[in-house]
Order: C-alpha cells, then sequence, then structure tokens
C-alpha cells in the first residue's frame, strides 16, 4: 500500500486545523464536569425573578420583585432563600418592604436620611412570619421557604424595594447584573436580567386592570452537581418473596471519618453526639450534615418494599429514614418513577399527586406528607421517619414480580436524584434466580484436568 503527503503547505495546515478541533472536542468530552440542569422529569422547571417598576421617583423608582417557583417538586425549606445582585451604576436602596439586606454597608457619605443600604452587590433575605403588618407586603414574611409548583401552584414570595439612582427613567434604568439565588445553598444559576412586557395587575374586584411601568425577568435552574459534591439519598429494596434486602450501595455519600473524632458522621450511643449537633465547627454551618454513621453515609434513605400480593392487587410499602442530625426536612416531597402509577388505587398516608412530564405518560408520582400529621420530617432519631403504603391494581398484560419490575426506575427526594442499587443485586423470585452459566475457559480447563487426570492413573 502506497500513502502520499501533500505537498500544498495550504493542504497541510487545514488538516492541522482540522486535526487540532477534533483533539479539542475529543478532550471536551472528557474533561469538562458536566453542570447540566435540565431535569427529565421537570423539564420546564425554573425560579423565575420578576422585577416590576410600580412608579418613578425624583432620584430612582419603586419596584416589586416577586420570586415564583415554577418547579414541581423542588421547594425552598427553612431557613430559606437568600437573593443578590449587583448595581449597574450607584444605586442605594433607600428602603425596603417584606424584605431586609443582610448587611447594610457603608452609607457614611449621606448626610440626613440614611439608605437601608449602601453595598454594591446587596443580599437580600425574606422577612420572617409575625412580621408588623406595615412592613408587609402580598407574599412576604414566610421566612423564605417557597412551596413546590405541585403542592402549592402559585407559590410566590414578594418583597418592595426602593432604588435611590438620581436621573433615572425607562430610558436610562439600568438592569443589576450578576444575579445569585441561594436556596439555602447553591445550586442556582441565574441567568441575565431581560425586559419583558410589563406585568399586568387585576384588582381585587376584578373591575380594573394596571399594569407596571417596565418589566424584567430573571430565570435561575437548579443543578445538584453544583448544590453538592455527593449524593444525598439512596434507595434500599426488599420483598415478601425473598429474604435479602438489598441496603444501598457502600459509600454512596461518602465514607466515614474516625468515630473518636467525629467530622461527617457520628455514632447514635457516641458521647460526641450532643456536642457535635450543637458546635458544627470552624467553616461549618447548621446546613452541613451531621449523619449517622452507616455503610452508605446518607442523609436520607428510601426504602422501598414489596409487601403483599393479591389476586387483582399489589401492596408496596414506603420509609423514608433520616439519618441527619442538624436537619429537619419540612413539606418534603418524594418523587418516584414506576409503570404502574397509572394505576395506583389508594395512598393511604402520603399525598398522591400525578406528574406527567411527558403528555400521555402517567409514569410519574409526588408523594408528600399530610399536613400537621406527618409533613415534618424530624432529625435523626425516633422520630425521624415517616411512611406509608400504596396500593396498586394488576394490570395483566405488564405486570410481573420478575426481573425486578416491582422495583421503581428512579427516586427523588426534595428534588434530588437518589443512588439505587445495582440492578442486579435486585431481590428475585425464588423460581428465577439465575443458574451459572460455565464459560468456555471454565470448560477448557475441566477437560484438561479430566485428561490429565485419566493421563495420571491410567
Amino acid at each position: 500500500m502506497e500513502f502520499q503527503c501533500s505537498s500544498s503547505p495550504t493542504g497541510s495546515i487545514a488538516k492541522l486545523s482540522s486535526l487540532a478541533i477534533l483533539i479539542v472536542l475529543l478532550l471536551s468530552c472528557f474533561t469538562f464536569t458536566s453542570t447540566d440542569a435540565y431535569d427529565a422529569l421537570d423539564p420546564n422547571g425554573n425560579i423565575t425573578l420578576k422585577w416590576d417598576i410600580m412608579s418613578w421617583t425624583p432620584d430612582g423608582y419603586v419596584a416589586v420583585v416577586t420570586m415564583f417557583n415554577f418547579q414541581q417538586y423542588r421547594h425552598i425549606q427553612a431557613p430559606g432563600w437568600s437573593l443578590g445582585w449587583t448595581w449597574a451604576k450607584k444605586e442605594v436602596i433607600w428602603s425596603m418592604m417584606g424584605a431586609q439586606t443582610t448587611d447594610q454597608g457603608d452609607c457614611s457619605r449621606f448626610k440626613g436620611n440614611v439608605p437601608h443600604c449602601c453595598r454594591k452587590d446587596p443580599l437580600v433575605v425574606d422577612l420572617l412570619p409575625g412580621t408588623p403588618y406595615n412592613q408587609q407586603i402580598a407574599n412576604c414574611c414566610k421566612g423564605g421557604v417557597l412551596n413546590s409548583w405541585a403542592q402549592d401552584p402559585g407559590a410566590a414570595s414578594s418583597f418592595q424595594v426602593s432604588v435611590g439612582a438620581a436621573g433615572t427613567t425607562n430610558k436610562t434604568v439600568k438592569l443589576p447584573k450578576n444575579f445569585t439565588l441561594r436556596a439555602p445553598g447553591p445550586g442556582y444559576t441565574c441567568g441575565p436580567a431581560k425586559i419583558v412586557r410589563p406585568t399586568k395587575f387585576v384588582t381585587s374586584d376584578k373591575r380594573r386592570v394596571t399594569q407596571a411601568l417596565m418589566t424584567w425577568n430573571v430565570t435561575c435552574t437548579y443543578s445538584q452537581f453544583l448544590a453538592q459534591k455527593t449524593p444525598t439519598c439512596c434507595v434500599s429494596l426488599s420483598s415478601f418473596y425473598n429474604d435479602t434486602i438489598v441496603n444501598c450501595p457502600t459509600c454512596t455519600c461518602g465514607c466515614q471519618n474516625n468515630r473518636t473524632d467525629p467530622g461527617s458522621c457520628v455514632d447514635p450511643n457516641s458521647p460526641y453526639l450532643a456536642s457535635a449537633v450543637s458546635n458544627p465547627g470552624k467553616g461549618n454551618n447548621l446546613n452541613t450534615p451531621l449523619v449517622q454513621c452507616t455503610s452508605h453515609m446518607c442523609p436520607i434513605r428510601v426504602h422501598w418494599h414489596v409487601k403483599i400480593n393479591y389476586k387483582e392487587y399489589w401492596r408496596v410499602k414506603v420509609s423514608i429514614t433520616n439519618f441527619n442530625y442538624r436537619m429537619n426536612y419540612s413539606l418534603w416531597n418524594l418523587v418516584v418513577q414506576h409503570p404502574n402509577f397509572d394505576n395506583l388505587t389508594t395512598s393511604f398516608s402520603f399525598n398522591y399527586k400525578s406528574l406527567t412530564p411527558y403528555a400521555g405518560l402517567n409514569d410519574t408520582a409526588m408523594l408528600y406528607g399530610v399536613k400537621f400529621y406527618n409533613d415534618f420530617l424530624s432529625q435523626a432519631g425516633p422520630l425521624g421517619n415517616v411512611q406509608s403504603e400504596l396500593l396498586f391494581r394488576k394490570d395483566s398484560s405488564t405486570f410481573t414480580f420478575e426481573k425486578g419490575w416491582a422495583f421503581p426506575r428512579r427516586i427523588y427526594f426534595n428534588g434530588d436524584n437518589c443512588v439505587m442499587p445495582p440492578p442486579d443485586s435486585y431481590p428475585w423470585l425464588p423460581n428465577s434466580s439465575h443458574k451459572p452459566i460455565p464459560s468456555l475457559f471454565h470448560l477448557a480447563m475441566t477437560v484438561i484436568a479430566s485428561f490429565v487426570f485419566l493421563v495420571t492413573y491410567s
């Protein structure tokens, strides 16, 4: 075979350029960590900030900022959200209602009236329930808690801000930049503010419509990869037809530290438990998980037990256990994907809502606690557990206990994807256990050993 090389410098450079581009593309596939926020079970989920300018003032404007949670099952729990941005010019916040900034900043250049905040990069938090009425506006003062859309359609959190920016009009106003949302930890990435059609408001008597003078939107999306380095929950499995209990994979959410010097985990009977819970230590906070030492080291474990088989129905028991000594989960929810949810008959002590991320496919359910009964999952301990049973009607064309069909395909806790055991470890039916199939290597070795035996002793 004869190879020919082009003698044209231009052709050589073009080939080298194409090769360089190919190498860069290949390296990008392997070296860059994905932070894609796309969620297959909630493809359109996001948190949208709507910034409505309601009136112009001699030295700025008054705006109402509203945070809408369009995520089906991911909510913001206590201690709540915090919202930050960077002013484009030399704006200050003269006053706020329904929220406050965490730091006033240096306002020494002002004489007389002192602004609420002079920082270039203010950080805003929601006010607490029980705030005096004259400091409130609609949808405020919930301590930063914001329900998911499926649990509370129309879930929103609002505050009013009076901005000082001399000479500002709709022609000269500058949109804030670098929006950040913590809920309460990382995970959200916010895009740039974009001017949109002004929001319209309907009065309470529905007889008059008003509109904002100017509106811009900011869209924030969530990525579990950005929120934490390790998973936060795992799934274990069991069934009535098999004695095997499939536990969460070892070190699912990390591995144990020295038990005599607790760091990320502690034994429930350890004398260090009380001090570890009450003293998070330097550089940490109460949101940093301190879990009970287990083989999986996860703050949350979800257990799915196939309980009973009836003639026309089958029953499952679902248990959620909290191993985190520093976290109580309020308004928790569980999202489960299983093909038999199109025939769910009863959920005995959890609320149930069908999720249809794709039209015509009803295989995903959202389960959450009953208010004032089990919607609060206590920290690790005797009360750190909630459970319910699900009753499914059988579909003769699809139902089977074989090959792990009765176990869920995917489980989320509070919007985070839980780690499932490997499929080959699922409890199998006794009559469907795998029979060892001899490989060619083992067969050849058996033949050789037999031949050697016959030659030796013949």
